[in-house]
């Protein structure tokens, strides 16, 4: 699908500079941390080493589902430098950020997000910004490239595969451990140069004032699961990131260096997707923006929305008669993505989703969370 290109007139471009950007100072206060497992990829290549790592990530994946990874082999300098980038691209004036906007329309999340969108009748917008790369393929070739972004192209393309070359696909060699699959079954299911909506987000969460945080939460402060596969969330020193732990508590989640966090999907409820929100930062950092970098791994055209054939699966009892028919018909990856995506954001008003959920062709997931 070819993105939405809103013409401008030619604009007196800034041509901001994207300058050397580092991690805020960390918060003073002592805030409620929840304690996550950390997974260490040096071990992922040694004799035994990913029957160690499966078998520390198992309770991470079947009850938080969140938890932290370390030595991923991806040098901090080039997460920094793309920090950067972000950062600079959301100092571009708006009339440029506003050139190529998601195509909500269709549910495609590529391109820019404005923070335009009112929270119910609060008086107060999102401060959300959002910069979505579609992976470098042919698939996605037509999409649009904002100026900073053609600048950087080749330093944002070269980056955008290493998460999922050093992250996502072991991660993945794991969890297909975990179910007794072949090693690469969920890798080759996600494979990289296949047609997909994964992309590599910056991010920005604008500054408030606590009023406006408090209106903001008073209105909606439940929790949400990502639409996709596997997120990886580059550290930041920022807080106001929270997860719900299976016990039920909101607890923050504490900044790892040189590391990722990562929320996982739903297998049929047996691999949980995490539960999380965005709260008001700490007092010591309500004014600085809280600049994200992530990646997003989502199933794509060729990727079946139906429970994988794990033999640990089948002797619990949770690959469904329907799901071992191969004539039944099956929703693709990249249809319940975009689906879910136009179903939470084609709107020009945040509305309340407690006790709701959203249904496509027989998948069905909560909207809201308390």
């Amino acid at each position: 699908m070819a993105p939405i290109a809103l013409e401008f007139p030619e604009l007196n471009s800034t041509n901001v500079p994207v300058k050397p950007w580092t991690r805020p100072q960390k918060t003073s206060e002592q805030l409620d941390y929840a304690e996550l497992p950390k997974i260490d990829l040096s071990r992922f290549d040694e004799p035994g080493g990913k029957q160690e790592l499966a078998n520390q990530l198992y309770d991470a994946v079947t009850r938080v589902g969140f938890w932290s990874v370390v030595n991923t082999d991806i040098d901090d300098e080039r997460v920094l430098r793309q920090f950067g980038i972000g950062n600079a691209f959301f100092q571009e004036p708006l009339k440029e950020k506003r050139r190529f906007p998601c195509n909500f329309t269709e549910g495609e999340y590529f391109e820019y997000r404005e923070n335009s969108r009112w929270i119910g009748d609060t008086g107060v917008k999102e401060n959300v910004e959002m910069l979505n790369i579609p992976k470098p393929i042919p698939a996605h070739a037509d999409a649009g490239r904002h100026r900073l972004v053609e600048r950087n192209w080749d330093e944002i393309a070269s980056f955008h595969r290493e998460p999922f070359d050093k992250l996502v696909r072991k991660l993945f060699v794991l969890i297909a451990v975990i179910l007794e699959l072949p090693e690469d079954y969920l890798a080759d299911a996600h494979a990289y140069d296949e047609e997909s909506d994964d992309h590599l987000r910056y991010m920005i969460y604008n500054t408030r004032t606590q009023e406006e945080w408090d209106r903001a939460h008073d209105y909606s402060k439940g929790g949400h699961t990502d639409f996709g596969s596997l997120t990886l969330l580059f550290s930041q020193h920022i807080a106001g990131l929270q997860i719900r732990t299976p016990e039920g508590e909101w607890k923050h989640v504490r900044p790892v260096d040189g590391g990722t966090d990562t929320l996982t999907f739903l297998t049929n409820g047996f691999i949980k997707s995490t539960i999380h929100r965005v709260v008001t930062p700490p007092k010591d950092q309500i004014d600085v923006p809280r600049l994200g970098l992530l990646y997003f791994n989502r199933p794509g055209a060729k990727t079946l929305m139906k429970t994988v054939p794990s033999p640990l699966l089948d002797r619990l009892g949770l690959i469904p008669p329907e799901d071992k028919n191969s004539e039944k018909p099956v929703v693709s990856g990249t249809e319940y993505v975009r689906a879910r995506v136009k179903d939470v954001h084609y709107k020009t008003v945040l509305d309340k989703r407690e006790g709701t959920s959203f249904e496509f062709k027989g998948l069905k997931v909560a909207n809201y969370y308390e």
